[in-house]
């Protein structure tokens, strides 16, 4: 009996030992710190998962898992517009590069960082101008988590407009079609719309008109296009007669120009037109100047007419390939020049030193690609102070994000720094003049919108 009882308490002890070397041991954390993304524009520290966030809209800079947002829309990369789309998708493309390495919205904005746990990505898909193809690549983004959208022009202000104020998603622009103010939506603009902006170079026109015999003839010569049309509205002429012109008449041209536009010009001699307005890409002004030249027309020429064209007209694409040939010609309501020495555009010529030293896109619509893209960040941005990242829709980027830009610096690009808000998306308020020089683009300064033009509800 002895021999058993021995036995039974070996094995109380054997079986006791793990628990007293348990509680002999220490307790282990288990709770992991996320790491920290240091900056050195004053910014606020903060917790992991806080949404505390300092004055003047500094990003906590306390990281947690691994966000991907998305960046980018429908491009007209086939058509008239392929050009220019092209090389808005190259500013979209280096400056996403830029932003996931630096983590910063623009050298001139140290202050706003973007927590390193966020990565940006770029989604696109080629409309070719088609407002079908512009529904589908839309929807087709949306369904993989693309929370903004871009527009290239009229055709695609038209398709998307209802749809993005349906959905309450936020877009940014390259070009402002008036349609985009009817009402006014959800699409976010950087330059005048079509008619405001035209309406600007007639401001400026009259202002150095000297004949007091007669008022200025004026007349549309534009692009047979949705873009070229959107100038072709009783309320504009009744605005160019009511500063003092005296509206004459429209001409439409092909765009692109299929062949110089010799009948429309030859109209305009005939009628004798002091001062043309139009909407058209280059593939369109340029054949027309030259044919004017030909003809004998022009500020410099015998018969004595200035061509005015609005963005996106862009005299820094004309320039370069026609020189002095296209003096006295006017574009409204563009971006700057790449030889202006701004901040803007110094930040573009780093990011195509960093990213294409080699193949550089001297389109200055890559100008607008940065704009662009900085815009949907920033709307990123200031949506995810208020919601975590990881969790946001569409709805907390328009309210939180896009509504909430104010005096938005695009570093000199645009006219004047950039405010949205809820009913509010027309952002810029001046319309810069530009006129071809001895060959060179001078900027003749920026006039106040003095009124939306817009054509009346149907």
């Amino acid at each position: 009996m002895k021999r058993y009882w021995v036995i039974g308490l070996v094995l109380i002890v054997l079986l006791a030992l793990p628990l007293m070397a348990a509680c002999g041991e220490e307790e282990t954390e288990t709770t992991t710190t996320a790491a920290v993304t240091e900056t050195t524009a004053g910014a606020t520290e903060t917790t992991a998962g806080a949404t505390e966030t300092t004055a003047g809209g500094e990003t906590p800079t306390t990281v947690g898992g691994p966000v991907t947002l998305y960046l980018g829309g429908t491009f007209a990369l086939t058509g008239a517009y392929a050009e220019d789309c092209a090389a808005v998708l190259a500013g979209f493309e280096d400056y996403t590069k830029w932003v996931n390495e630096n983590h910063i919205l623009a050298p001139w904005y140290t202050d706003r960082t973007i927590p390193g746990n966020i990565t940006f990505e770029l989604l696109w898909g080629d409309d070719a101008l088609a407002p079908d193809k512009t529904v589908t690549i839309y929807e087709d983004l949306k369904s993989k988590g693309l929370l903004v959208e871009r527009i290239s022009g009229t055709p695609q202000t038209m398709a998307l407009k209802d749809l993005l104020i349906e959905d309450q998603i936020g877009a940014t622009c390259q070009t402002a079609a008036p349609a985009a103010l009817l009402p006014p939506g959800n699409i976010f603009l950087k330059n005048p719309i079509l008619t405001d902006s035209l309406a600007g170079a007639a401001d400026w026109f009259l202002e150095s008109w000297a004949d007091t015999s007669r008022k200025p003839r004026v007349a549309l010569l534009t692009a047979d296009s949705a873009l070229g049309r959107n100038l072709d509205i009783p309320e504009m002429y009744a605005y160019l007669e009511e500063i003092g012109y005296e509206y004459v008449g429209a001409q439409f041209v092909p765009q692109p120009a299929t062949a110089p536009p010799t009948t429309q010009l030859s109209w305009l001699k005939e009628n004798n037109v002091d001062l043309t307005l139009g909407a058209a890409v280059n593939p369109t002004t340029q054949p027309t100047i030259k044919e004017a030249v030909r003809l004998g027309m022009g500020p410099d020429q015998p018969y004595k007419i200035t061509f005015c064209f609005g963005e996106p007209g862009h005299l820094q694409i004309m320039v370069p390939d026609m020189g002095a040939m296209a003096n006295g010609t006017v574009v409204s309501g563009d971006m700057c020049a790449w030889e202006d020495k701004v901040d803007g555009v110094a930040f573009a010529n780093m990011l195509q030193d960093t990213y294409r030293p080699n193949n550089r896109n001297t389109n200055i619509m890559y100008l607008d690609g940065i704009v662009e893209a900085m815009t949907q960040v920033e709307a990123l941005r200031l949506a995810s102070l208020e919601t975590n990242p990881a969790a946001l829709t569409s709805v907390d980027v328009l309210q939180k994000g896009f509504w909430q830009i104010k005096d938005f610096n695009t570093g000199g690009i645009c006219a004047n720094n950039l405010t949205y808000g809820e009913g509010d998306p027309q952002g810029i308020e001046m319309v810069r003049i530009q006129q071809v020089q001895d060959g060179k683009i001078v900027d003749l300064g920026s006039r106040p919108i003095k009124r939306n033009i817009l054509p009346a509800a149907k």
